[in-house]
């Protein structure tokens, strides 16, 4: 089966079989458009990946710091275990730290949504641009008051 078809009905077995090739040193029966797909897809999907938990950590902030009567240990844990995370994902790709202020631009706004939905405040109790530096974010000893 060629590359191509094998791209298009089974993915998997189609980045085995160009890992193979790539381990053997056979560059010329490699796939080359669908691996550049491959590559920049995989891009994306880190930066997502990045969002989504920046989303999740600042969503949680906000409810830790405008609805105090809220705190409870499961959004400590959920504010522990996003900056965990983040700091294993900029450990495993530290060139993802020069996406970070674009991914909170964009993040924060689903955030304050997020942390209105869950506290019953409206969007607009909340600050406009976050209110917290991507040190405090990432911060093990941040937890705004």
């Amino acid at each position: 089966m060629t590359a191509v078809i094998l791209h298009e009905v089974d993915r998997f077995a189609w980045l085995e079989q160009q890992a193979r090739l790539l381990k053997a040193g056979n560059l010329g029966a490699l796939d080359v458009p669908h691996l550049i797909a491959e590559l920049e897809s995989e891009m994306g999907n880190e930066r997502r990946e990045l969002y989504r938990r920046l989303r999740v950590l600042v969503a949680h902030l906000l409810k830790w710091q405008f609805q105090p009567a809220g705190r409870c240990n499961s959004w400590r844990g959920t504010i522990r275990i996003q900056r965990n995370d983040l700091a294993r994902l900029f450990r495993e790709t530290p060139s993802l730290r020069r996406f970070l202020s674009d991914e909170l631009a964009q993040a924060y706004p689903d955030a304050v949504e997020w942390a209105a939905d869950e506290t019953g405040l409206a969007d607009e109790d909340f600050p406009s641009a976050c209110p917290y530096s991507t040190e405090e974010i990432l911060g093990r000893d941040f937890w705004p008051v």
